[in-house]
């Protein structure tokens, strides 16, 4: 009974997750292979603590900004500092349900993980 519950948290978590990168312009294909990595360890995890299901599209986003950090450099950028101190949003919570993109020098949400596309406007 929590299969489907898990798989529908690690679908959900692929989904906002590339729709941030789409948002972006940073979707191709070396982005979404690495996505595709982070979705396949989140799966593992998230079949020995079901229960943390839920956590799941906060920690993809986690997992992809780690891994682009390494490969591009800081992801995403905040939109609201100016651009001559250019530094990424963070997760919050870093564990938790219903993760944000959060300013980490003002404290300000930027948007819900999955909603960057609204945030750039």
């Amino acid at each position: 009974m929590e299969q489907p519950a898990t798989e529908e948290a690690i679908n959900r978590g692929r989904a906002v997750v590339l729709a941030d990168l789409a948002a972006d312009g940073v979707a191709g294909p070396e982005e979404v292979s690495l996505l595709e990595q982070a979705v396949s360890h989140r799966r593992w995890w998230s079949e020995q603590w079901p229960a943390g299901a839920a956590f799941v599209p906060g920690l993809l986003a986690q997992d992809i900004q780690d891994a682009l950090l390494e490969t591009r450099g800081r992801w995403p950028l905040c939109p609201l500092c100016p651009a001559d101190d250019p530094h990424a949003l963070d997760v919050e919570p870093e564990l938790g349900e219903d993760p944000h993109w959060v300013c980490p020098v003002t404290g300000t949400a930027v948007a819900p993980v999955g909603g960057l596309a609204g945030a750039r406007r």
